[in-house]
Parts: C-alpha cells; sequence; structure tokens
C-alpha cells in the first residue's frame, strides 16, 4: 500500500484527483465566502517540518487549510514546523493557497475571506486586496496599532461562520494519525 501511496503522491495524482473533485462538484460548494484557519497535529514518529508547540506540549507539524462556508476543505498548504504561529511565511502559503484554488477554477475576486487575528497582518491584508479578496479579519488586540482607526472592513456576522472551518480540521484530526507512517515527509 505504501508503494502505490508515495508513487500516486510523487506524480501528482492525489492532487489531480482534489482539484478534479472540486472542479466537476463547484455548483455543490457555498464559496459566499471562505474560512482560513491553521491546525497543529501531533507528530508522534518524527519526520520533516516538526517544531515543539507548547501549547500542545508536544512536537507538532502545522498546516493552513481554507474551507468554504460549509466547511468542506478546499486547500492545504505545505506544512510547516509547528513551532511557528500561523502568520509564519504567510504570504507564500497564501499563494499556494490560491493557486490550488485557482487550479480548481474557484474564483478569487471578491471572495469573502474569514481570519481569526492571528491572521492579523498587514502584509496579508495586503496580499488579500491584490488578488481582490475582501479580508474579515479579527484584530489581533496584541498588536500596537489595534485601536487606531484605519477604516478595515469587519463584519462579526460574517466572522461567526469561522466555525465550519474549526470543525472541519476537527474533524480532519481524527483522521490524521490512522496514517502515521506515511506522513513523515512534508509531500505526504
Amino acid at each position: 500500500m505504501y508503494a502505490r501511496f508515495n508513487t500516486w503522491r510523487k506524480d501528482g495524482s492525489w492532487q489531480r484527483m482534489w482539484l478534479n473533485l472540486l472542479r466537476q462538484n463547484k455548483a455543490h460548494l457555498d464559496c459566499s465566502s471562505v474560512q482560513l484557519d491553521g491546525s497543529h497535529t501531533p507528530t508522534k514518529n518524527g519526520g520533516a517540518a516538526i517544531g515543539y508547540q507548547a501549547r500542545k506540549r508536544a512536537r507538532t507539524t502545522t498546516a493552513l487549510f481554507v474551507a468554504d462556508d460549509q466547511g468542506q476543505p478546499l486547500a492545504c498548504a505545505t506544512p510547516q514546523a509547528g513551532n511557528h504561529h500561523d502568520s509564519y511565511h504567510l504570504r507564500e502559503l497564501f499563494a499556494e493557497l490560491c493557486t490550488l484554488l485557482e487550479a480548481a477554477d474557484i474564483p478569487l475576486n471578491g471572495l469573502f475571506l474569514d481570519a481569526d487575528s492571528a491572521f492579523d497582518t498587514q502584509e496579508f491584508r495586503q496580499a488579500c486586496a491584490e488578488r481582490d479578496i475582501e479580508a474579515n479579519i479579527a484584530r489581533n488586540r496584541r498588536a500596537a496599532d489595534w485601536q487606531t482607526e484605519d477604516n478595515t472592513f469587519f463584519d462579526p456576522e460574517l466572522y461567526r461562520r469561522r466555525i465550519v472551518v474549526e470543525h472541519a480540521n476537527a474533524w480532519l484530526d481524527n483522521f490524521k494519525t490512522l496514517l502515521v507512517r506515511y506522513e513523515t515527509s512534508v509531500d505526504n
């Protein structure tokens, strides 16, 4: 099984299959807004992209996920070491997510993106604006300028929809340890 799994990963079969599934079922997706969040996975057997996460009290790997408004995962960025915060290399990872969405023929122009305060950086807001994505990001109260009036868009009703990506990540977490043998490389 592992040999086939690895062969399909190397030749891009898994990614092509995922993109085809998204394209064929695009009518069933609710992209009125998309939700962005990161998820830490404990790495018991070691591997690549691992770092100690004090909050989890374990070595973890973290990945960013984009889900539609129903919680259906749409794209996953390359996993990073778990000792980094969600905004670590965010511009590059967000570009990777956007590329996957565009490859699945999901238009980005005018898309509403909800994200928690960990993603409240000027660089990320600018990356969203460059792609005509409306960023609905909670303000980071730990930032020095959070109380300034800068007319940034924030809709609390829309932000409440973020719970669907939290549920999707919790559901995915239940299956992440099934294939421990295959999860030692970042690509797998």
